[in-house]
């Protein structure tokens, strides 16, 4: 006869404990994918697609495998799943608003799903225990999150977490705002308003990384023993979010920053750093990897003073007084919203028009302005989004405007909006640096470890022939522009700055770690100024056979991605939080001029 009861035995001996290694296995693998690019220089797309959205695949299959392979009973089953579930919407409910988007996906589930797993593992074999204890590590996993903030991410998509009770840096911003005196009102300001009209003549640096755009300033030799002689602070102040650098004219800097839900264009004095004017409009852009702010720089012209906000609003203003003259909203003339890290592009202007890239359908992708009325002159097709911003150029005598997008590189006829020519170099990524014009080639990067091309322009008659030279991987920068001396190319490659042959574009030497910063070009002295990701100031020297640090020494503190600038032998250094002017030890001015040919 047979014994039900016998029969029935290896069921509840199966039900004892859960099959767990299929688990542990997923968990490991979880955390060796989010690692992975700690262990890569410069991560390419595919390895930050694996690294951050690998976790979240994963903790998906985890949940099957609880589902359907665990060996749990369905009741275990439904309710673990069910209330895992409801934590994680309770944690998105209850969490800073800044953890609900790349932040939930990358980091809130998966670390909630792999706490449930983990205990699941660690209780497998206790059949009473193991679902209530699961539940509480899921809760302590997820709801954990909601004690924390974010403040973006490093160069090297590194996350940035604060306690959420904490004041942020914007938050302290905006109560000192609030307290500020009315800007214009001191004997100083009242000086610098009666100076003589700012036009480009009267403009040192008037645009984004200079007249050119290239990064380069002329006319400065720098003492290179910052140990006898360091860097003399001469003002420091609290600004508001925002990734561009500053122009200046009339001893006047020209910036943009955050303020609340405003976005402001400010006149600082140079010297004192002073506000002298603010203009303010209604308007915030915001995303988990820069946070909040403007992107663009400022750019001087005879008609006024040029900015473009985050969100597209372009204007045009008083320099002398920050009185708005015109203003247009480029998502409205180009029927698009701002990409994902919002419009970038620096104004340029050019016999009396100016331009903007928008990257909306059809013809709408770079548009151009009446600069002294704002009313529309022409618009043509340019990619779809672009991080760079219009600059001017010459090849074979003709003068045009070049524009580097994701579907590769364009010049433009300035008067007509025609497309002169057009070199297709299509990325999955998006392109961030200026274009760099070395005689008649250019050199064009894209971003995520995708590296460097050199292209090469001629022309024959009416017909123009662009042809690569070379494409190099030996320097693979991000949003980090890069400068040209003497026959070689130094800039970032991935987070380590390094320096490339400009002939063939080989590797001749990388070893500079200061994060993804950003670099100006002293060519009278063979000299570079580094700026950190750390708000470092770096002198380096031109070098092409090896790394030479000739002083380090520390300016402001925060996640410094903005682009500094000189005014004689004064730098001038920001962040999204703080923004700075030294005096730096000099053993020469030759002149105050910006460009040489």
């Amino acid at each position: 006869m047979v014994d039900l009861d016998q029969t029935s035995t290896p069921s509840r001996k199966e039900l004892k404990s859960i099959r767990w290694w299929p688990a542990a296995l997923l968990i490991v693998s979880m955390i060796a994918v989010r690692f992975t690019p700690a262990l890569v220089e410069a991560p390419t797309l595919p390895i930050f697609i694996i690294a951050y959205l690998g976790p979240l695949a994963i903790s998906g299959i985890i949940l099957g495998w609880w589902l359907f392979a665990s060996r749990a009973t369905w009741k275990e089953k439904l309710v673990g799943f069910f209330v895992v579930v409801a934590i994680a919407v309770v944690t998105v409910v209850l969490s800073d608003k800044s953890m609900r988007d790349m932040n939930l996906i990358f980091y809130i589930i998966p670390t909630g799903v792999g706490f449930f797993s983990a205990a699941l593992i660690l209780f497998a074999n206790r059949t009473t225990l193991r679902l209530p204890v699961a539940i509480v590590a899921a809760m302590v996993g997820f709801c954990s999150w909601t004690l924390l903030r974010s403040d973006g991410v490093s160069g090297k998509f590194d996350p940035s977490f604060a306690w959420r009770w904490t004041q942020s840096a914007e938050e302290r911003f905006n109560s000192l705002i609030k307290q500020e005196p009315k800007v214009g009102a001191s004997v100083a300001n009242a000086e610098l308003l009666k100076a003589d009209r700012i036009s480009l003549k009267s403009s040192s640096w008037p645009a984004f990384r200079g007249a050119n755009r290239d990064g380069k300033f002329f006319g400065m030799t720098l003492i290179e023993d910052w140990q006898t002689t360091p860097p003399e602070l001469l003002w420091k102040i609290s600004v508001g979010p925002g990734w561009g650098s500053f122009s200046t004219a009339n001893d006047l800097l020209f910036t943009q920053e955050q303020r609340g839900d405003k976005e402001a264009v400010v006149c600082l004095s140079a010297k004192t750093g002073d506000r002298v004017w603010i203009y303010e409009y209604a308007s915030r852009f915001e995303e988990t990897v820069a946070g909040a702010g403007p992107r663009a720089t400022p750019t001087i012209a005879d008609e006024g003073l040029f900015s473009l906000g985050a969100n597209g609003v372009l204007s045009c203003l008083d320099a002398n007084t920050g009185t708005k003259k015109w203003v247009r909203d480029i998502q409205v003339d180009s029927n698009r919203k701002p990409p994902t890290w919002g419009f970038s592009s620096s104004p340029l202007i050019v016999n009396g028009i100016v331009v903007v890239h928008a990257g909306g359908k059809d013809d709408k992708g770079l548009l151009a302005y009446n600069a002294v009325t704002g009313e529309p002159r022409w618009s043509v097709a340019s990619g779809d989004h672009s991080y760079s911003s219009p600059q001017l150029a010459t090849f074979s005598d003709v003068t045009g405007i070049l524009m580097e997008t994701n579907t590769g590189m364009q010049f433009v006829d300035s008067e007509t909006g025609k497309t002169i020519w057009q070199f297709d170099s299509v990325t999955p990524n998006y392109r961030t640096l200026q274009p760099l014009v070395i005689g008649d080639s250019v050199l064009i990067a894209a971003v995520l470890g995708s590296g460097t091309q050199r292209i090469k322009v001629s022309r024959e008659g009416d017909k123009w022939t662009v042809t690569e030279e070379w494409a190099s991987r030996d320097l693979k920068p991000d949003f980090n522009d890069f400068v040209e001396h003497k026959g070689s190319l130094y800039g970032f490659d991935g987070n380590i700055f390094g320096c490339i042959n400009l002939a063939d574009g080989k590797r001749r030497w990388k070893k500079g770690r200061y994060g993804n910063g950003q670099v100006l070009l002293l060519p009278d002295a063979d000299q570079m100024l580094v700026t950190s990701e750390q708000g470092e100031l770096v002198l380096l020297r031109a070098d092409a056979t090896k790394l030479v640090e000739l002083a380090k020494f520390p300016a402001i503190t925060g996640k410094t991605w903005n682009h500094s600038m000189m005014l004689g032998n004064r730098v001038y250094i920001r962040n999204g939080e703080v923004a700075a002017c030294y005096k730096l030890p000099s053993a020469l001015i030759f002149s105050p001029t910006v460009a040489k040919e």
